[in-house]
Order: structure tokens, then sequence, then C-alpha cells
């Protein structure tokens, strides 16, 4: 890790969220892929390797997504009825659309307020 006494400038953890940048500096990625957590930051060096958001994005991005996806298809069936080929093709590229754009940025806002809170993992002092 470079030097800790640097000051950062702080940022929105909306915006680090979106972008899916560090949570300390704000200028290095935090992914690598998709979904993986780089270990290190190339900017700055913060350590990011415990970072873990879990299974929290996923339960967040299936009670988002499902609940736009299913209020506006019974919104649609129950206003304008239309035939169950056009619900297919509005709602399963959607329901798989939607999950996918999700899943990113609330990922990295978890991180990002995980960074922010300082938490940990659990541990027992059993001294």
């Amino acid at each position: 890790m470079k030097d800790p006494e640097t000051y950062y400038k702080p940022r929105s953890t909306i915006y680090l969220a979106l972008m899916g940048k560090c949570p300390r500096c704000g200028l290095g990625s935090l992914f690598s892929g998709f979904l993986d957590i780089v270990p290190e930051c190339k900017s700055c060096g913060q350590d990011l390797s415990e970072s873990d958001a879990g299974d929290g994005p996923a339960v967040f991005v299936i009670l988002i997504a499902g609940l736009i996806i299913v209020a506006s298809a019974l919104y649609v069936e129950v206003n304008f009825q239309p035939p169950y080929w056009l619900h297919a093709t509005i709602w399963l590229p959607l329901g798989l659309g939607l999950p996918l754009a999700l899943l990113r940025p609330i990922k990295a806002w978890l991180s990002v307020k995980q960074f922010q809170k300082q938490a940990q993992q659990g541990r027992l002092d059993l001294d």
C-alpha cells in the first residue's frame, strides 16, 4: 500500500458505485472483470482483497428487478391485455437485462459502504 497518510478528496458513494471506482481514492477501478473485485487499487494501493459483499447484491437485485418487472407486467396485462407473444417479447429481455444492469453497481455500492464504515468479518476474542 502506498502512503496511508495521503489525503484523497471524499467522493459520493453513488458516484463511486456507478463508476466502479476505488472507495479510497476514487481513481482506480474497483473491478477487474464483470464482478471480480481487484485485490489492490492500481492508483492508491489500497488493499481491497477483504472486500466481500457476499449475497447482498443478488438479494437486492432479485427484490428490485422482481418488483419492477412483475408490477410492470401486471399493469400492462390489466390495462392493455396484449397477446402472450408480446408479453414474452417485452418481459424476457427485460428479465435478463435489468438484473445484469443492476448487479455491478449494487455490488460496488455495498463494497464502497463496507470500506467507508470499516466493516470487517466478525471475530471471536477467546482470550
